[in-house]
């Protein structure tokens, strides 16, 4: 019996998560769950798993958990203190970091301290923190699993072969909403446009970094840091149909990649049961009915947030953290119907331009360049 705990247990990949141990009650336990502030959800978790502790963001919907599960002996913690202490649970072999955002960086560290295996679904903890978090868990000997589907591709496609032989990581992409859209037409694109993904089901946040290819700009940067690769080696391609999930291309030329429907609860159990694979219920992969698989180069000047991301990327340091952290800031103006949509990767290039590089950040310096990235954003709008 595995012992699992879920940070963003109320979000996308949370409850996807759930699904899974729900229809695996003889492997896995829930012994911990965190979430922001859905506290009506969140109780009708509880009341299902029985964890030993329950985590809320906000202290006062902790509170109001509080209350309402006064009948169970559960635990209620929160804010980051809660999630730490979360992250350090005995009872917890395996944490499911699916928050949003770099408040997912703290507990990952400690939970790694604390020998805990990490199953990966929070970009922002490599993207800001990969130079920090890769060789602290090669410390403390902690497998991390990624779970977001083309990272787990990519894990799944190494299996069996040396990395010293990889030619070239292929991370695809979808393309989004706005596949093949120029500029001109981009301006004029509203939220709703920019929340009709074409092949997923995921949450606002997320839609719009998929929609600005931003999302795909985290995910190399994720894939330098997970594989040990260098960034002229990781390819993105658009892959419309997103049925190839990500691939890797050996020295001898051969590609190996992991193909299946857009789902998620592949990842996730892949990482959960790694490396045995158990059924899973849902639909399966019928090529015949796909029929045809296409793919395209990627159009960095149209879509310069995946442009942005690479000189991030490259530049290193903290310019990364100001990347990530101007964008967020970006697209809860978007979310809130106070920019444009093309404005986006306008407040991430002036975000970069302004910042003053530190090359080797520690932890502290990370937070206080993630204060400051919004801080000017925030000033500039």
């Amino acid at each position: 019996m595995k012992k699992i705990g879920v940070m963003g247990s109320t979000g996308s990949i949370g409850t996807q998560t759930l699904e899974i141990v729900r229809d695996n009650p003889d492997r896995l336990q829930i012994t911990a769950l965190a979430a922001g502030r859905n506290v009506d959800l969140l109780e009708k978790q509880v009341r299902e798993f029985r964890p030993k502790l329950a985590v809320l963001w906000d202290e006062e919907a902790a509170a109001s958990l509080k209350t309402k599960i006064a009948d169970l002996p559960v635990e209620v913690a929160a804010g980051m203190d809660g999630l730490l202490k979360m992250a350090a649970m005995e009872e917890v072999e395996t944490l499911v970091t699916a928050v949003v955002g770099m408040i997912g960086i703290r507990p990952t560290m400690e939970a790694i301290k604390n020998g805990k295996e990490i199953a990966l679904a929070n970009k922002e903890t490599l993207v800001t923190a990969g130079h920090l978090i890769m060789p602290l868990a090669k410390e403390h000997g902690v497998r991390i699993l990624p779970v977001d589907s083309e990272h787990s591709a990519i894990f799944q496609s190494l299996q069996g072969e040396k990395r010293s032989q990889i030619r070239k990581i292929l991370l695809t992409a979808s393309g989004g909403p706005f596949r093949g859209k120029t500029k001109e037409e981009l301006a004029h694109m509203t939220l709703e446009d920019a929340l009709k993904h074409p092949n997923w089901s995921m949450g606002r946040k997320i839609t719009v970094d998929s929609s600005t290819l931003v999302n795909k700009g985290l995910e190399v940067m994720e894939v330098k840091w997970l594989f040990d690769v260098p960034l002229e080696k990781i390819q993105v391609v658009v892959h419309p149909q997103s049925i190839l999930h990500s691939a890797v291309e050996y020295d001898d030329g051969a590609v190996i990649g992991q193909m299946g429907v857009p789902d998620m609860k592949l990842p996730i159990q892949y990482a959960l049961f790694y490396p045995d694979r158990l059924p899973l219920s849902g639909d399966k992969l019928d090529l015949f009915k796909v029929g045809t698989m296409t793919f395209e180069e990627p159009d960095p000047e149209t879509f310069t947030g995946l442009k942005l991301a690479y000189e991030a990327a490259r530049t290193g340091g903290s310019m990364p953290t100001v990347f990530n952290a101007a964008n967020e800031e970006a697209v809860a103006l978007f979310l809130d119907h106070k920019c444009r949509f093309l404005q986006i990767p306008e407040i991430i290039g002036k975000a970069m331009e302004q910042h003053k590089v530190i090359a080797d950040p520690d932890l502290t310096q990370i937070l206080d360049t993630e204060k400051e990235a919004r801080d000017f954003v925030r000033r500039k709008l």
